[in-house]
């Protein structure tokens, strides 16, 4: 039952000679350290070896794959830009660019009315500032939800016109511009523009924009019997917003 395994051969090189071919069906053996050191000299020696042509090569770092290729959208954007400017809607390069890169803003306890929306960077006169994002429903689905809101006790409304036909619902669907509140000297104004034949409102700055200051604009309610007041505390306040 007990035989004479087989005496491991050396190379020529020095390395250990797997008797069967390969090196996992022989099991576990130890591999000193002479032999260790001899490998990684070798090793070492051929790394840096200079390539055989007297050529001096030197080849360029390549940045990041990720890295190049924003840079490279960026610069596309650019240059679609510049070459547009004039020929296309420059509202619709603008929601590009709201697109490509959105506005700091923030929301928080405003002084008009409960939650206001503040700007976190300066925001230059006629830009685009937010878009106003909901569901697109009808007026028939807006007056159902409107009696439904009210029972579910949500005081405020923020259903945005489109058109005759279509409304945005931002109710319970919407984003950081359904906290923008009214007033009667705002320093933004909603706008209507297409986009892929798709209606959108866009909220554009009046004015030129500080740091923490909110962002306001005119509901524009139509004229109605009763009166919602207004407390935007402006000097030429209407005093009600319809």
């Amino acid at each position: 039952t007990s035989f004479s395994t087989p005496k491991k051969k050396k190379r020529d090189d020095g390395m250990r000679e797997h008797v069967t071919g390969c090196a996992r069906s022989e099991g576990y053996y130890k591999i000193d350290k002479k032999d260790k050191l001899k490998y990684l000299n070798n090793s070492r020696a051929f790394a840096e070896e200079p390539p055989a042509d007297t050529q001096v090569r030197t080849i360029p770092a390549q940045p990041h794959a990720s890295t190049r290729a924003g840079s490279e959208r960026r610069s596309e954007q650019r240059r679609l830009l510049s070459s547009f400017t004039g020929s296309c809607d420059s509202d619709l390069l603008k929601f590009n660019q709201l697109k490509f890169r959105k506005k700091k803003l923030k929301f928080c306890k405003s002084h008009i009315h409960d939650w206001g929306l503040f700007a976190m960077e300066p925001i230059a006169a006629d830009e685009m500032v937010i878009e106003y994002v909901g569901q697109n429903i009808r007026q028939v689905i807006a007056d159902m939800r409107e009696k439904r809101y009210e029972d579910e006790g949500i005081g405020s409304s923020y259903m945005f016109r489109v058109d005759h036909d279509t409304i945005i619902d931002a109710t319970k669907c919407g984003n950081f511009a359904r906290f923008i509140n009214h007033s009667c000297n705002p320093n933004c104004y909603a706008k209507v523009i297409t986009v892929e034949s798709q209606k959108k409102i866009v909220i554009y700055s009046k004015q030129h924009i500080n740091v923490n200051e909110e962002i306001t604009y005119d509901y524009k309610f139509p004229i109605e019997d009763v009166k919602i007041p207004c407390l935007c505390g402006s000097e030429n306040c209407r005093g009600t917003l319809n």
